[in-house]
């Protein structure tokens, strides 16, 4: 079989061309949006579209009716270039270096709480002390830690002094929300992002049976190219968000909002 190879002037016009040919879809990609002012094309995490945004997202729309918003829900990064995407969402490290292209802004940071059922703290509580969850069914959310190390079971048992609890066993998940619908009805403990499991806790759903949380070092962060931040689609849509995050972290700050602490799961 006969290969085919560049000749020395093609590898010399290559990176030239490739250029040229980014410059030529991203200004169809253009072309393409100016078409439809009225769209904003949202690319979000699967578990952050279902357990937090999608119950918000209607406010938005009552705000700013005239913006058809479009939600692409995927794990893999949205390209700014070839998938027609506005913004995005993005599950970052909350230290995570400055973008030249990109326009990063953190918005919610991340939080691991332990999670169950009222009716699973029926079944096998109250829990008095935290060595109590090694005798009860464990649920593991493998999303969490895909992209990037976050605490697991072994470190909140670590931080609570439990030793020797078997963090192997129990249901393992690679989706936040289906890992919390298990979860919701009574499968296990479920060690959770606490914005995502937040809506069901304060609808209680949920319940913390414990108040000790770890921080994970991620963060939920607006994204967008640099040069359509100053779109005004885009720039409603970030200010949306900074004020529904700015509302969450004044309610993970009260202990009633929480719902945590074995108090919580007594009164159940």
């Amino acid at each position: 079989m006969r290969s085919i190879a560049l000749t020395p002037l093609g590898k010399a016009l290559q990176p030239g061309l490739q250029a040229g040919f980014l410059h030529i879809r991203d200004a169809l990609a253009s072309l393409n949006r100016m078409g439809d002012a009225r769209v904003l094309v949202i690319s979000t995490p699967p578990g952050f579209t279902s357990k937090w945004l999608a119950p918000r997202l209607y406010r938005f729309s009552i705000a700013y009716p005239e913006i058809d918003v479009r939600v692409s829900s995927s794990l893999n990064n949205a390209n700014f270039t070839t998938d027609g995407v506005d913004v995005a969402i993005r599950y970052l490290a909350v230290d995570a270096p400055h973008d030249e292209v990109l326009e990063v802004e953190k918005l919610i940071d991340l939080t691991l709480a332990p999670v169950c059922s009222p009716a699973f703290v029926e079944e096998h509580g109250p829990f008095a002390s935290p060595d109590m969850l090694k005798r009860v069914p464990l649920i593991h959310d493998e999303s969490l830690s895909s992209s990037a190390a976050v605490p697991t079971w072994a470190n909140w048992f670590a931080a609570a002094g439990v030793r020797d609890a078997d963090v192997s066993r129990g249901l393992r998940f690679n989706n936040s929300e289906h890992a919390l619908n298990a979860t919701a009805e009574g499968a296990g403990v479920l060690l959770a992002f606490d914005a995502l499991a937040y809506d069901d806790l304060r609808s209680g759903r949920l319940v913390m049976p414990f108040a000790l949380t770890l921080p994970s070092g991620r963060c939920y962060a607006f994204v967008c190219p640099k040069k359509r931040r100053d779109s005004a689609n885009v720039q409603a849509f970030r200010a949306w968000l900074r004020q529904e995050a700015a509302a969450l972290d004044r309610s993970r700050r009260s202990p009633r909002a929480l719902f945590t602490g074995g108090e919580a799961c007594r009164r159940r």
